[in-house]
């Protein structure tokens, strides 16, 4: 039997655990070892709830994810999903898990119905499965349509469709917004809240921080491997202190000094040129006169509310994620999307994965 614990508050099991997990590669050439995950402990998930997977690139969301899905094997500790070991026994909660890791995969001649057809066929399910899926994501009435011709937001929706097959009870969507326009933004953060009313936990590593701020009921900041934060929204917002006003001036240190001359504090942000003055709201103007009276003049003078933005540059320190791509035309998909164990709807084994000549696993 898989062991499983039940929440003594919530009356549920946990979803995830993790427990001491580490995910070392050893580094060819000078035999060193590059740590992706260091001693993550971690108890999350509850039904009908969006957890946001949270940290600046390379803080390793992914080598995360890909532990919990069985992927990868970590080097120390371990990873649960509803109660299985992820390395040993994920194949039987397999049924009750669906996930998008990095970008979808399909076959691009054939149309969306026909693609997850081959998975449902795969999965041993119906084609009444096929069609709920399609509904759940607004493609029904596109379901015709090769996958070559949709837009990007589509083909995104159309791989949570096929994550959808098996109407699993966790949803796991790695960087679903990546790359697509405000409204497919919208549609995505949609489609994932009704995804929630349904009754499945959702799981979503995103940079889109303020969408994760609209759609995310708890959230988990990891920075280098190691946990940050993690808890209810609010308690993560809590952390971006109060509102707060920023100035953006190319002589950042200038300003920074003749601003202490005037008993006003002020400090640098880890974005280029802007600093935080602490100063309430409504003094806005005294400063912008302060610093032009010496000669520094301001290119940008805005109040900021605490968000989760703000809670995220406090508690990492790091630079806010890159500003997002607007959607335009995807590279050619080089096949269909693996299956969780890996191998591909036609059973030919997957495309090759990218060249690792720089580090193997450890």
């Amino acid at each position: 039997m898989v062991p499983q614990t039940v929440d003594t508050a919530t009356g549920h099991e946990p979803i995830i655990e993790l427990a001491g997990l580490r995910k070392a590669y050893h580094r060819r050439g000078d035999g060193g070892d590059v740590v992706a995950v260091e001693n993550l402990d971690l108890v999350f998930g509850e039904p009908g709830t969006v957890h946001g997977f949270l940290g600046p690139n390379g803080s390793g969301k992914t080598t995360t994810i890909r532990c919990l899905l069985g992927l990868i094997r970590p080097t120390g500790g371990s990873a649960r999903v509803f109660g299985a070991d992820s390395t040993k026994d994920f194949h039987r909660v397999a049924s009750r898990v669906g996930a998008i890791v990095e970008s979808p995969k399909m076959f691009p001649n054939f149309t969306a119905r026909r693609n997850l057809s081959l998975l449902a066929r795969i999965e041993g399910l119906s084609k009444k499965e096929v069609d709920r899926s399609l509904e759940v994501v607004g493609l029904a009435d596109r379901d015709r349509d090769s996958f070559a011709s949709y837009s990007l937001g589509m083909k995104q929706r159309l791989a949570i469709a096929g994550a959808l097959l098996k109407n699993p009870d966790l949803l796991i969507l790695d960087e679903p917004a990546n790359g697509l326009d405000p409204a497919g933004i919208a549609e995505i953060r949609r489609l994932i809240r009704a995804i929630t009313d349904d009754g499945k936990a959702v799981l979503v590593s995103s940079h889109q921080l303020a969408e994760m701020e609209q759609v995310c009921d708890d959230v988990t900041i990891i920075n280098h491997g190691k946990l940050v934060k993690t808890g209810p929204l609010e308690y993560i917002r809590s952390f971006a202190g109060a509102d707060q006003v920023l100035a953006t001036i190319a002589d950042r240190e200038a300003a920074i000094a003749t601003l202490a001359d005037a008993g006003i504090t002020a400090r640098p942000r880890p974005t280029p040129d802007e600093l935080v003055v602490d100063v309430d709201v409504a003094r806005s103007s005294e400063v912008n006169q302060l610093l032009a009276e010496r000669g520094l003049y301001l290119s940008g003078l805005r109040s900021e509310r605490a968000t989760l933005e703000a809670a995220f540059l406090n508690l990492t320190g790091d630079a806010p994620p890159p500003p997002m791509a607007m959607d335009g035309p995807a590279a050619p998909p080089e096949g269909p999307p693996p299956t969780v164990d890996g191998s591909s709807p036609t059973g030919a084994p997957p495309p090759p994965p990218p060249s690792q000549t720089a580090e193997v696993e450890k």
